[in-house]
């Protein structure tokens, strides 16, 4: 047996993976996307990974001159042979869940991650359509303990809630990546430099200031019975722009993508909106969900809209002002304070931005602090990685704010670079627990709990016929 079946042996739990990932072949997957979604999906195909392609035949100094980041190489398993085909090969890998220790798996694409991002809108829709044809015919033999990730474009609510409707209320699947950080252009450059408008882009977060309402979206997740999934990162934009180090780009980029959407989504008001939604960011780790969440809270303190009275340019009392710089302060700042230099008591468009609303919670409808607690911690989930030290802090209730438990979800992450030996995984994430990091009653919510009320509150049906569903249905009746 091996060291994560031996320790599955010893749970009282399933263990549930939140986060796996399957390699898609290149010659197979291509041809059977052509049978499927004919030339436009062909051409949506090649169009996937020409970023990085194009970035892996420059030289550094290349790369430099057209601020290109140095792209991911070799990033799949090569010297565990074994574990290369598990990851290519759905039914080698349902054979050796029990060698993981995992009892069921939601397993997300790697090519198709990318295929939501093409911008090209026909080749987009034609290719996520089709791949979502040929992960649901690839899978359906293993329903019992794996289940595909639908991949959903997202660059316009009606792309995805056809695609949203197909893949989940037609082909059945139960699990979808969304695509986020979508790359627009900037309308001013596009008016003024219509030739350097692809040079100029900015990012819709999809929660705020959005170029479109996905409020219909969300309402389609929630008839669908399907939780909005993210799995999105930030490698080769803004900071991360490394010619000639993956890793510096690498880095945190889930994290930060993570947290651009999270903080988008709340403070847009989408978990007050569509309070039984359960909404995950994957693969970022929790450690920055609970900084975010103190923030929000801690802004939320000083900015809402009650508090800005501290600040208003209204209150300030000149005429104290100028009596107290005659008492304490020189002749230079009195002769200043006297004349009104540089002192305004406006509050008007002129010093706001012209914003309708001053309080930057008003979607939230936040009467206390206590309520982003309801609003943030019952509503996200975090993917985390096995090898993550950090995942402890999800459970540290002492320091977060209103003792609270952040939601993690564990994610294996098997069939990419990090993981040297998928049958290592469980293991590493335990090793919280043998260093008293991690309690058991937190491991159990981490590997099964929370992966069931992820998607079992949204869908209580997501475990029927798997592995696990007596299990499963016992913690969704608690």
């Amino acid at each position: 047996m091996s060291q994560a079946e031996v320790l599955r042996s010893k749970l009282d739990h399933p263990v549930i993976d939140a986060d796996g990932h399957w390699l898609e072949y290149g010659p197979i997957l291509s041809a059977a996307l052509e049978k499927i979604g004919g030339q436009d999906a062909i051409r949506g195909l090649q169009m996937g990974g020409t970023r990085v392609r194009q970035s892996l035949q420059m030289t550094p100094n290349e790369r430099r001159h057209a601020h290109v980041p140095q792209e991911a190489f070799w990033g799949a398993p090569t010297k565990n042979t074994r574990d290369r085909a598990t990851a290519m090969m759905p039914k080698l890998m349902y054979e050796r869940l029990d060698e993981f220790g995992i009892d069921f798996s939601v397993l997300f694409p790697t090519m198709g991650l990318g295929f939501p991002r093409i911008d090209d809108g026909e080749a987009r829709r034609a290719l996520c359509k089709a791949f979502n044809i040929y992960c649901a015919e690839l899978f359906e033999p293993f329903k019992d303990r794996m289940t595909p990730a639908a991949v959903i474009p997202m660059h316009n609510p009606e792309e995805a809630i056809a695609e949203l409707e197909h893949a989940v209320g037609q082909l059945g699947l139960k699990a979808v990546t969304m695509n986020s950080l979508i790359e627009r252009p900037v309308e001013e450059i596009k008016e003024k430099r219509p030739d350097s408008s692809d040079l100029a882009k900015w990012f819709d977060v999809i929660g705020i200031d959005s170029a479109y309402n996905y409020d219909p979206v969300w309402e389609t997740c929630r008839e669908l019975g399907v939780s909005p999934t993210f799995h999105r990162g930030s490698r080769g934009k803004a900071l991360r722009v490394s010619p000639s180090n993956f890793c510096y780009n690498h880095i945190g980029h889930f994290a930060a993508a993570g947290e651009a959407t999270c903080k988008a989504l709340f403070l847009g008001g989408v978990t007050r909106r569509f309070p039984d939604l359960n909404f995950a960011l994957l693969e970022g780790g929790v450690g920055y969900a609970c900084l975010l969440y103190a923030d929000l809270i801690g802004h939320w303190n000083i900015r809402n809209g009650d508090a800005l009275d501290y600040t208003d340019p209204a209150n300030l009392d000149l005429g104290l002002l100028q009596e107290l710089s005659e008492k304490y302060a020189g002749s230079d700042m009195q002769t200043a304070i006297k004349a009104r230099k540089g002192l305004s008591t406006r509050n008007d468009d002129s010093t706001t931005g012209a914003i309708s609303n001053l309080d930057d919670y008003s979607a939230c409808e936040i009467e206390s602090a206590s309520d982003i607690k309801s609003l943030f911690v019952d509503r996200f989930y975090f993917g985390c990685e096995a090898d993550d030290s950090t995942n402890a802090w999800a459970f540290d209730t002492k320091n977060n704010p209103f003792n609270a438990e952040l939601k993690t979800l564990f994610g294996s992450d098997v069939g990419h670079f990090d993981v040297q030996d998928m049958a290592g995984v469980l293991p590493e994430a335990y090793e919280l627990v043998e260093e008293s990091k991690m309690t058991l009653d937190d491991f159990r919510h981490f590997v099964f709990e929370n992966p069931v009320r992820f998607w079992g509150e949204t869908n209580p049906r997501f475990f029927a016929g798997t592995r696990v569903e007596k299990e499963a249905l016992a913690v969704l009746r608690s």
